[in-house]
């Protein structure tokens, strides 16, 4: 029996008046990863925003319908938008570590959280690291500028960053797209391991790389969802013929 964690529910999303997502309904597995596909500008990374509220720092965004992490509706009023960006933390396309040294990023959402035992946050900050694969790259520099690192290392950070503030979710917003193939290869072995541990969204123009690590795959277009289900079925035998249309190639 497939456990969801999200569950979307007739969602339509505007900013002004351009309709961006519509009708959407769809449930994400826990402890799957689900990669989201589509040509630019059919509304992948709009609906990943969703999902932990990100499209509300756009001016005049209108959403109707449900969107549920835990059977709880997020846009419910009363949310707590920064526990739930906590819980349903992101990684963006471009790597964005804050202006502080390795340690103190992956500090940071610790001390808002009101972490203060010194011990456990260096204990977290391990943690986090090993589960990013950063860790024996950096111990023994850890008090030194994130700038300091690599492309493909800053974005690991990022990942720990989220991880260390023990995410349901991670969203991951084209986390490659900027990288090399070496550190691209690195992020996507990392991911697979990743989703025992938090239920991954992963958005990507790469078709070979949503085959290569997900469980289970969205084709949005023209922010409709065409076609969801297991990423094996989706790419070898699609229901639907947009699918198939994009996946060879004949548009998008």
């Amino acid at each position: 029996m497939v456990d969801y964690i999200i569950k979307v529910k007739n969602l339509n999303l505007w900013f002004d008046s351009k309709k961006i997502l519509e009708n959407i309904t769809v449930s994400i597995p826990k402890n799957k990863l689900t990669a989201i596909i589509g040509p630019s500008g059919c509304g992948k990374s709009t609906f990943l925003k969703t999902l932990n509220r990100m499209n509300d720092l756009v001016g005049e965004m209108k959403l109707n319908g449900g969107v549920y992490i835990d059977n709880k509706d997020i846009y419910e009023n009363g949310i707590d938008v920064y526990s739930l960006r906590m819980k349903v933390g992101m990684v963006f396309q471009k790597p964005n570590p804050f202006p502080k040294s390795i340690f103190d990023n992956i500090a940071f959402g610790l001390h808002i959280k009101g972490i203060k035992d010194k011990y456990k946050i260096a204990e977290i900050v391990e943690r986090s690291l090993r589960d990013a694969w950063l860790w024996e790259e950096v111990k023994d520099r850890l008090h030194s500028s994130a700038f300091s690192l690599s492309g493909g290392q800053q974005q690991r950070l990022c990942i720990a960053r989220a991880l260390a503030t023990q995410p349901e979710v991670l969203l991951l917003d084209e986390p490659t797209s900027a990288l090399d193939p070496k550190s691209t290869n690195k992020i996507e072995e990392l991911l697979v391991e990743l989703k025992n541990l938090v239920t991954i969204i992963l958005v990507t123009h790469n078709l070979s790389q949503s085959a290569r690590v997900s469980d289970y795959t969205m084709f949005l277009y023209l922010g409709e969802l065409i076609e969801f289900g297991e990423t094996d079925k989706i790419f070898t035998t699609p229901k639907n013929q947009k699918t198939e249309k994009y996946l060879t190639g004949k548009f998008g």
